[in-house]
C-alpha cells in the first residue's frame, strides 16, 4: 500500500516536474514497488479523482482484486495514474 506522505511526495514532484514520461521514470526509481501510469486526462473515464490540479490530475488504482480499479482510498491503493490536463 501507499502512504498519505508518499503520495504527497508524488504530488508535490509532478507539480514541479510536470506531468511526462520523464518523471514517470524518476517517480519509479524514487518510489520503488510503486506503480506509475502516465496518460492524458481525457483518457481516463472516471469521477475518481483523487487530486485535482489545473496541469494534471491524480488518480488511485487498487489492483488487490482480479483486476485494477481507481479508488478513493488511499489504504487499497497499490499505485497511481498521473494525468496530464491539456485545455
Amino acid at each position: 500500500m501507499i502512504s498519505t506522505e508518499q503520495i504527497d511526495a508524488v504530488i508535490d514532484f509532478v507539480a514541479k516536474n510536470g506531468a511526462s514520461e520523464t518523471t514517470i521514470s524518476s517517480l519509479r526509481e524514487n518510489f520503488p514497488g510503486v506503480h506509475f501510469t502516465y496518460c492524458m486526462d481525457d483518457d481516463v473515464a472516471s469521477d475518481r479523482v483523487y487530486i485535482e490540479r489545473s496541469d494534471f490530475n491524480v488518480y488511485l488504482v487498487d489492483s488487490n482484486d482480479h483486476c485494477s480499479t481507481l479508488t478513493k482510498s488511499a489504504e487499497s491503493a497499490s499505485g497511481l495514474v498521473i494525468a496530464e490536463v491539456i485545455e
